[in-house]
């Protein structure tokens, strides 16, 4: 998955000035405070060069993670289409720039982001290509949603990972209220970032919420430690990203985890794969959470026939 060519060429832009070196310290130090879930009162993006590390190294993966929990979303609900968005904690506008591609008819987007170096990199990633009204507001998240207007689609995106767990119920609550039609939150895939996910599913259900995606029911998290639920998707590195990082693979690999949840009920799917598909010669191997509230693997071979030629096209996130 690659950015929007608009965003993408915003980026080469904003970056082609930028002294190697330079870049490739700031990326660094913003790796490592994300990896360790630096909670030290400090904002990951404070600084420019943070910000342009950032655009470097992690803006493709996040994008890629942010589309891919948007798209599930449309496949749950092909008849859904936001006029309105809020997104919360919404760094240089990923999830604005992914919503647009999906729903080019969207209207108006209300972007909180506390980090005012980021607010200008997002206002000027957008000058030349958004059609919909957006307005960047400052804010802390945990603090500053009290006066908020509620959106049909409410986002955010890799922000739990950086708040005290005190705080979180709190947040919830109030995206929840702030919430008209469906909620999406995205974290990152590690085992810590699914606990979180699986405390906010269960936050949201005794709120009355209905999942969307990615269970396909709504009874507990069928997963037991060191187990957890994630998914993947492959990103391609740029000449810079690569440099930057002083990697030699022109991909990676972004793992991420995600929850969507609805005013509304859907009729769910019959299982969702939750890890990779393991093919053989005449049969494949598919780990499912299944409608039941079940999780497991489940062996398709050619004696199958067209189930096993379905389960053979199946890839990683996808429901069935």
């Amino acid at each position: 998955m690659e950015l929007p060519i608009p965003l993408r060429q915003g980026v080469e832009r904003l970056l082609e000035k930028v002294p190697l070196p330079t870049l490739k310290q700031a990326a660094k130090t913003l790796s490592d405070r994300y990896r360790a879930e630096l909670r030290d009162g400090r904002l990951h993006m404070a600084e420019q060069m943070a910000v342009k590390a950032y655009l470097a190294t992690r803006l493709p993966a996040t994008y890629a993670a942010v589309r891919a929990g948007l798209d599930a979303l449309s496949d749950a609900r092909p008849d859904y289409a936001p006029k309105t968005l809020l997104d919360i904690g919404a760094g240089p506008g990923t999830v604005l720039w992914a919503a647009l591609d999906i729903w080019p008819d969207l209207q108006q987007a209300v972007l909180i982001e506390a980090s005012a170096a980021v607010r200008r990199v997002g206002e000027a990633l957008a000058t030349e290509a958004m059609t919909a009204r957006v307005a960047w507001l400052a804010g802390d998240v945990t603090l500053d949603l009290a006066d908020l207007k509620p959106a049909e689609l409410v986002t955010c995106a890799y922000v739990l990972d950086e708040i005290g767990p005190a705080s979180l119920p709190k947040l919830i609550d109030r995206l929840w209220h702030l919430t008209d039609n469906t909620l999406l939150v995205v974290e990152p895939g590690t085992p810590a970032g699914w606990q979180r996910i699986v405390a906010v599913r269960r936050q949201l259900i005794e709120a009355g919420a209905h999942v969307l995606a990615p269970c396909p029911h709504e009874a507990p998290c069928p997963l037991v430690p060191p187990d957890w639920c994630h998914f993947s998707r492959r990103v391609a590195r740029s000449r810079l990203h690569r440099l930057a990082k002083d990697a030699d693979v022109p991909w990676e690999d972004e793992k991420f985890i995600y929850i969507a949840a609805s005013r509304q009920a859907v009729a769910p799917p019959q299982a969702r794969v939750i890890a990779p598909p393991k093919s053989g010669s005449g049969k494949v191997l598919l780990k499912l959470c299944q409608k039941d509230g079940s999780a497991d693997e489940k062996l398709f071979t050619k004696r199958h026939g067209e189930l096993f030629k379905a389960a053979r096209r199946l890839d990683w996130g996808d429901s069935v």
